[in-house]
């Protein structure tokens, strides 16, 4: 019989953690013979999938990387110059191979357990203090999604301070970014705020005008003294928020020296490749007084229970439970793989690096204005940093464009006809002659950058020049040979817990095998170099992966279309409901602003559903954790004039496959709402059932959780939504490029198809797991939850469980009885997990005092035995306390986690052995992971807020100390 190579090559078999034996064991500790019969057991029925998925088959990681390469050199890159936020850039190879290919920063979470990520907390300190020295403000969060969405949460930030319930006035310049003007004006509409765009010289401020955007260069190249607006604009009681270049930055004066309330832009020319759109952190900066007004996440300086330095996320209540209905933004919504690369780029150059690539862009600029003006052609603004912008001699503009083609450079095209083109740090002598030769209509210029270049005085002079200095720190001085920086890298690595080194249990956040087969093509030129606003015959190769994503998408969703838009599943929550408020409106249905929303739910959802514009209405649970059916019901009833949706996850928050599902979803049809799906817990779902046949209109898809984008510390991730037929036309569009139909919502990011350049993980691995891999891996996500919560029964309570008894993909340990008879909480219980090798699971969401554990399929019995292990020997550890054999107050829990310089120092002032602390288990002495820090102090760093690199002497004595 010949054999199938795809079963030597078999990439499921790798993806799932358990081999056979070891599933063969989990089943039969839960009584169950057949993985069939478990999954029988565990989906109610009625929304079981009655066919396999049709998808193609699996391939083997060697097909796959051969196909891949195909699709990527389908694109044809050519030489962007078209500016508008995206720009050629060089990525350091050492941040490349140590940062963006390294799981050891890529497969990281989001910092909440702060004693285990000081690396990572330290990177993004560094990257905000970058923002606070090139912007002149000071304050920084640690990054948002994309300029344009960011330019939005300024505006949503203004008014909130202005203390606005709903409508006024935003003025927006329009000289700002097309593609930022039209995602202002999607934010502002659910918010009933009028966007009025026009020219920031003849804008007259009235009472209604509560803020105004401006873009610092413009996005056609002029740099403007703003003081004058800013000063009219304070006068009349309104803020104002500067959209700017970091790079344009290094030359010209501050935007917090010109009167800026707030500075917001995009760090992808600081080592970020274009990559078709994304991902890239914006960066967002503010006034003092405006701190607490911030959206984002913020690192602080704080100490730990050793009173030595340490990092957090500052303000750290506001960012572990949001704000829900009150919130007017959305924490989820930040870039933090990319913050690192941008922060690390400003660390290896320095700010004489940054300066110097700033000023050689900018005399590139200066010398090719001379020269095309004499060509004959027009520079419409003398005073610029990196773009110009042409009026070419009459007659000439289709010469020069088909000179542009023959040399395979894209050129901004403006709708009067006149040109545009923006240098980077890619441009150099040849590519001046080349553009020389270019707008010569092709033919010999009679002109040279270097004789042009002798002709010009250095470094930028106009009126605005930058007087401030900024990256002096010395993280900015100290790391410029690669050796240092190399070791800088490293050392911070080191100091974080990463998948590369344990699991990380998380509920609801799928911390999953991101496989380096997947991973690889990111960095494919193919794919990496291409501008988002290239001309779309260029990108062929895109809309191949586009096309084939957003068909397996919908085979596994079982709705009709898709939007690839959204970069964030919170920003996917926010899409999905504009779509569906867009969807009543245009049927005369305008007052359906109640969105019902179950109390277990995230905390991202009410917060997405403000933002949309709804008016949120809260849905208790029972006792079993399920949504309550008569509460839904009495709910739905009392609004159903103005119902306009049900946010639900499934399986729960909760941890459960609710068998009323179907009822629920038909309950709030019958009161003329839509139901949105949360696919956060998706993972479970495909393969076995689909939202479309258990009754969800909308439902949004973490492919950075269910499809294997790594985490990245916080980001990137992407949050496509699918939507059942009715709701395709409202689907966001974008203007730019000319997608979307005239019903469409307009554009939620700044890039049409968001973060494009992460796609390919997602398409390679349903490419290599294909249809039964893929429900396999979700089969398997609930089977190892279900182990765990079997082995731990009789040491901790499961607090939910479905009507099968059964578990799906996550579950609740409830610690709140072990408070009442030890003193011991969840925090407490999170710090000793480190002292076992572990980041924590979820801590009290969705259920105060509590943990939520997801394993995923990726782990293996083993991983999942060392971790139970851990759980039960600290129960050992809590029985001492209740047994009075420990202090309750000073004991291994208590004072967890334990430091290696604690364990080896000279005093000990602890009632129980530094082996008890630091060695609890004999396997840790094979493989020991020390936390950097003790007990991060949290009310200490929201005391004494400090979110920018301490001052040199602390810097040094840190260092001394690590």
């Amino acid at each position: 019989m010949p054999i199938d190579v795809r079963d030597l090559e078999e990439f499921s078999r790798r993806h799932i953690g358990p081999g056979p034996e070891a599933a063969s064991e989990m089943l039969k500790a839960l009584g169950v013979e057949s993985l069939e019969g478990f999954a029988r057991r565990v989906i109610p029925p009625s929304i079981a999938i009655a066919r396999p998925l049709a998808l193609p088959q699996p391939m083997g990681e060697p097909e796959l990387l051969k196909e891949i390469r195909r699709i990527a050199s389908k694109n044809t890159i050519c030489r962007s110059l078209i500016g508008m936020g995206y720009y050629g850039t060089v990525t350091p190879a050492v941040i490349l191979r140590n940062i963006l290919e390294n799981p050891g920063w890529y497969t990281a979470y989001t910092p909440y357990q702060a004693e285990i990520a000081q690396g990572r907390l330290e990177a993004l300190l560094n990257y905000q203090t970058m923002v606070i020295d090139l912007t002149g403000l000071p304050v920084a969060n640690a990054s948002l999604l994309d300029e344009a969405t960011a330019a939005a949460e300024a505006m949503a930030m203004f008014f909130t301070i202005k203390a606005r319930p709903r409508g006024g006035v935003f003025f927006v310049s329009d000289a700002c970014h097309a593609q930022t003007i039209e995602v202002v004006r999607t934010r502002a509409k659910p918010l009933e705020i009028r966007v009025v765009v026009g020219d920031c010289q003849s804008f007259t401020f009235s009472e209604g005008v509560f803020g105004a955007l401006l873009q610092y260069p413009t996005s056609d190249g002029a740099v403007h003294d703003y003081r004058p607006f800013c000063e009219k604009a304070h006068a009349s009681g309104a803020l104002v928020a500067m959209a700017c270049d970091l790079l344009a930055l290094t030359l010209l004066t501050p935007p917090g020296e010109l009167g800026a309330d707030c500075a917001i832009g995009s760090t992808q020319r600081f080592g970020v490749p274009p990559g078709y759109g994304g991902p890239h952190a914006a960066f967002f900066a503010t006034k003092e007084e405006h701190r607490r007004f911030m959206p984002g996440r913020i690192i602080g300086v704080s100490i730990d229970a050793q009173g030595r330095p340490a990092l957090r996320m500052a303000l750290q209540t506001r960012e572990q439970h949001i704000r829900r209905e009150k919130a007017t933004s959305n924490i989820c919504t930040s870039q933090v793989l990319l913050a690192i690369m941008a922060g690390m780029y400003a660390v290896y150059h320095g700010g004489d690096g940054v300066k110097r690539i700033g000023e050689r862009t900018h005399n590139y600029a200066k010398l090719l204005a001379r020269g095309i003006g004499m060509l004959g052609h027009t520079i419409l603004h003398g005073d610029f940093f990196d773009t110009l912008h042409v009026v070419p001699q009459g007659g000439t503009r289709e010469a020069i464009l088909k000179a542009a083609r023959g040399a395979s450079v894209n050129l901004r095209l403006f709708s009067d006809g006149s040109l545009g083109l923006s240098l980077d740090e890619l441009t150099d002598a040849a590519e001046a002659d080349t553009l020389l030769t270019i707008f010569a209509g092709g033919k010999a210029p009679g002109l040279t950058a270097a004789g042009l270049a002798a002709q010009a005085t250095p470094g930028y002079s106009g009126a605005l020049k930058r007087r401030s200095p900024y990256l002096q720190h010395p993280v900015f001085t100290r790391y410029h040979s690669e050796t240092e920086m190399l070791r800088y890298i490293h050392r911070l690595e080191s100091k974080d817990l990463a998948l590369n080194q344990a699991m990380i249990p998380l509920g609801s956040c799928t911390m999953k095998l991101n496989a380096t087969t997947e991973m690889m093509p990111i960095t494919y030129p193919g794919f990496a170099e291409l501008h988002p606003f290239a001309p779309r015959e260029q990108a062929s190769g895109y809309e191949e992966l586009f096309r084939e994503v957003s068909d397996y998408l919908r085979e596994i969703t079982g709705l009709d279309a898709v939007s690839l838009q959204p970069n964030a599943g919170a920003q996917g929550e926010y899409t999905g409901l504009l779509v569906i408020r867009a969807y009543h409106e245009h049927r005369g249905d305008l007052e359906r602003k109640v969105c019902l929303i179950p109390s277990s739910a995230h905390g991202t959802n009410p917060a997405s559903a403000v933002m949309a514009g709804m008016e949120v209405v809260i849905v208790q649970c029972d006792r079993e954790g399920n949504i309550d059916l008569a509460d839904l019901r009495r709910k739905a009833e009392s609004h159903r004039d103005r119902l306009g949706a049900l946010m639900v996850t499934y399986p729960s928050t909760h941890g459960v496959f609710e068998d009323a599902i179907k009822e629920i979803c038909s309950i709030v049809h019958a009161n003329g709402g839509q139901v949105y799906m949360d696919g956060a817990n998706m993972n479970a779902q495909v393969g076995l059932c689909r939202p479309a046949e258990i009754g969800a209109d909308v439902c949004h898809i973490n492919l950075h959780k269910t499809f294997s984008i790594p985490h990245g510390g916080g980001g990137p991730g992407m949050g496509p939504i699918a939507v059942a037929r009715h709701l395709a036309p409202y689907l966001p569009g974008h203007a730019v490029v000319g997608i979307g139909q005239k019903e469409s919502i307009g554009a939620v990011s700044a890039a049409p198809w968001g973060s494009a350049s992460i796609l390919p993980i997602s398409w390679a691995y349903i490419r290599m797991m294909g249809g039964e891999g893929l429900k396999k891996a979700s089969i398997f996500a609930i089977l190892n939850a279900n182990y765990m919560a079997k082995r731990l029964e009789g040491h901790y309570e499961v607090l939910y469980r479905g009507a099968s008894g059964l578990v799906a993909h996550e579950f609740i340990v409830d610690l709140r009885p072990l408070k009442e008879t030890s003193g011991v909480e969840a925090e407490d219980v999170s710090k000793r997990l480190m002292d076992y090798g572990f980041h924590a699971p979820t801590v009290s969401f969705p259920v105060h005092g509590t943990l939520m554990v997801e394993p995923t399929e990726s782990e293996s019995k083993e991983e999942l035995d060392r971790f139970c292990d851990a759980m039960i020997a600290i129960r050992e550890e809590i029985r001492e306390i209740e047994t009075g054999k420990a202090d309750p107050l000073n004991n291994v829990l208590k004072n967890a986690p334990h430091t290696a310089q604690v364990v080896a120092g000279d005093g000990w002032n602890y009632p129980y052995s530094r082996e008890k602390a630091a060695y609890p288990l004999p396997s840790l002495r094979l493989n020991k992971f020390w936390p950097a820090v003790g007990r991060v102090n949290n009310a200490y760093g929201d005391r004494n807020v400090v979110c920018s690199c301490p001052p040199t002497e602390a810097y040094e004595e840190a260092m001394t100390r690590s």
